[in-house]
């Protein structure tokens, strides 16, 4: 279809919606391939009177496709603060502002963030125009039916105490964990994601949306091996989700006869005291004696006024 008969159908398809002046626009720009660009964003790229964008080389060629060219503003991560003043201006002279990022939804680990917050603080309105997102289209694929939600993580310090601090608290989440990385660091992060959590879950998505997209899903454990028997895997851009971890198998219920000696021992002596003491007595897991006196605190079958509040 040509650029014309482009912008029509977006006109047609998009002017029912009311589109403000006075008015920054947060436009999703496709993630590798030309075609996820909505009619929606096609419309208001149209309409606006300049775009801010992450790169202005990157943004042209994107414009150029539809045969626009409007006023560009480079708002980037080195002069974000600066360059929302001038967005800011032209929002007060009452004309309509797009802002993209070079691939992707804006403001997801990508500038953005602080030019919304600036134009939101000096009163002026702000506007979703939704589209591609590599997350949303890695957990799609994903199949983490376990997870009741998702955390975003985006890319990794690259120093590596605080890599390694953040990658803890990645595994730590208890639900879908969405993870960045580039190329040069990829075997980087599955041998650390192999020797972490080797029985985890992982989608790796590399290069969505573009010719050679790949999607595999398999545990962390052989995910270095995958990734070495072809050097075309460890190329392009990485999006990764980490599943959920399994849920904990329930604490097995303890004998009635341990359930009661706990239950004595725990109205005269500190909780760990008497979950020692029945764990040894009884030949016990110390852990599921542990769970177990705590289920009994819960439930008021001791007294926390006791000897067991001096645990800690």
């Amino acid at each position: 279809m040509d650029a014309d008969l482009l912008l029509k159908a977006a006109h047609h398809a998009a002017s029912g919606q009311q589109h403000p002046g006075a008015a920054l626009y947060l436009v999703a720009t496709p993630i590798g391939n030309l075609a996820d660009l909505t009619l929606r964003a096609i419309h208001v790229l149209a309409s606006v009177d300049a775009v801010a964008c992450e790169d202005t080389r990157v943004t042209a060629r994107l414009l150029q496709h539809l045969g626009l060219s409007p006023r560009l503003i480079a708002l980037h991560e080195h002069n974000e603060a600066q360059a929302s003043e001038a967005v800011i201006a032209a929002l007060q002279a009452g004309q309509r502002v797009a802002y993209v990022s070079d691939a992707g939804t804006p403001a997801i680990s990508d500038p953005g963030a602080e030019l919304v917050r600036r134009v939101q603080a000096a009163g002026l309105r702000t506007l979703p125009i939704p589209g591609a997102s590599s997350v949303a289209a890695a957990l799609s694929v994903a199949g983490d039916a376990a997870s009741s939600g998702f955390h975003f993580t985006g890319f990794l310090p690259t120093r590596s105490a605080v890599r390694r601090q953040a990658l803890q608290e990645a595994l730590a989440q208890p639900v879908s964990t969405v993870l960045f990385e580039a190329p040069h660091r990829i075997l980087e992060l599955a041998d650390e994601l192999a020797a972490a959590a080797p029985q985890r879950r992982i989608t790796l998505c590399r290069e969505l949306t573009k010719q050679f997209e790949t999607v595999a899903t398999l545990a962390c454990a052989e995910l270095p091996a995958w990734l070495r028997a072809d050097a075309n895997r460890q190329r392009g851009e990485f999006v990764a989700v980490l599943h959920a971890p399994d849920a904990a198998p329930a604490t097995a219920a303890l004998p009635p006869a341990a359930t009661e000696l706990l239950a004595a021992l725990l109205a005269h002596q500190p909780l760990k005291h008497a979950v020692r003491l029945v764990a040894e007595a009884c030949g016990l897991p110390r852990n599921a004696v542990y769970e177990q006196a705590l289920a009994l605190r819960r439930e008021g079958a001791i007294d926390d006024a006791g000897p067991q509040a001096q645990d800690g």
